[in-house]
């Protein structure tokens, strides 16, 4: 045996040997294209520190960064668990069924659909934040995502708390067909009850925000925050521009066209998010202190018998805002 051969050769080559590279460890800005160490971009919330470019977040690391104690992306917040519904109703299929592709998008994002809604505190306020992973396809709203605004709205009333809501979402889910049209009124039913509670409704619109999305719950908050650059419409601007024939304007429909044109009352960047949301909610809610729910995931379930979108619980009392101030609803 030749151990020149056998065993000299065999650790000379384990050692310079090239490694395997995780391929996730640099990213590349979509705006300006400069690559970041992931590490840096997870620091930064997923803004480009080269161009400030706000690149899409999940739902989980967005409820993570807002709620108090939650700037690690481990903590703040306890998510409730929502309503089931049936997964494929129409038993529709394209291409490939749609019961395949929501097994696809549920092993790909851990989610069982595109909204997470959890409760906790912003600045010392309740608060309750439904958020929308885009990844899930594309964010889209079938009857899980009605069930999941409906039931923060309801978590909303029976804890006295602010509902705050993150839409990224390209619209109704062709999939479930009529049934995801039917929770554009649904989720407007549910806002309405907040706002009927005297409660803060802020919408944090974030790109993208169209579609049937935007038509329903997503324009009608309080106050309407955008992220920078974020898209936000109905109809696409290709579309809008065979209807009316004309060439529309640079940026239209983003964030900055928007809030000069008042759809929008302020552009927030990502990192100042949670400290405008906090101050808000300051103005909003005062003298209005956090305080645990008992049993958060039962509140949010219909009693038996009851309607849709009836609260059981007696309407709360008016929250005085301060001297100066509009109520929250209005």
């Amino acid at each position: 045996m030749n151990w020149l051969t056998e065993f000299v050769r065999p650790k000379i080559r384990s050692l310079i040997a090239r490694k395997d590279v995780p391929e996730d460890l640099w990213h590349k800005c979509p705006a300006c294209e400069q690559m970041i160490f992931h590490r840096e971009l997870e620091r930064s919330l997923h803004v480009c520190p080269h161009c400030g470019h706000h690149m899409r977040l999940s739902a989980l690391k967005r409820i993570a960064a807002t709620f108090d104690g939650g700037a690690d992306g481990k903590a703040g917040g306890t998510r409730i668990e929502l309503p089931s519904v049936p997964a494929d109703p129409l038993k529709f299929r394209d291409r490939r069924r749609y019961s395949d592709r929501l097994k696809e998008a549920q092993a790909a994002t851990g989610l069982a659909d595109a909204c997470v809604v959890a409760h906790g505190s912003v600045g010392g306020h309740r608060a309750v934040i439904a958020s929308f992973e885009f990844g899930f396809m594309g964010g889209s709203m079938g009857a899980a995502v009605g069930e999941a605004i409906v039931a923060a709205a309801r978590l909303c009333v029976l804890q006295e708390a602010a509902l705050i809501v993150f839409p990224s979402s390209g619209g109704a889910r062709m999939q479930e067909g009529a049934l995801s049209l039917m929770q554009m009124p649904r989720t407007t039913i549910a806002v309405s009850q907040v706002k009927a509670a005297h409660l803060p409704y802020i919408v944090v619109l974030t790109d993208p925000t169209t579609g049937g999305v935007t038509a329903s719950f997503a324009m009608l908050g309080d106050i309407h925050i955008a992220e920078p650059g974020a898209l936000i419409g109905f109809a696409g601007q290709r579309v809008i521009e065979q209807t009316v024939r004309e060439k529309l304007p640079d940026g239209f429909q983003r964030a900055e066209y928007l809030l000069d044109h008042g759809m929008v009352d302020m552009v927030v960047r990502r990192a100042e998010l949670r400290e405008v949301l906090s101050r808000l909610l300051g103005l909003l809610m005062p003298g209005v202190a956090a305080a645990p729910a008992e049993n958060p995931s039962e509140l949010v379930q219909p009693e038996e018998g009851a309607g849709p979108l009836v609260a059981a619980e007696p309407e709360p009392p008016l929250l005085t805002p301060p001297a100066g101030l509009p109520p929250a609803s209005a």
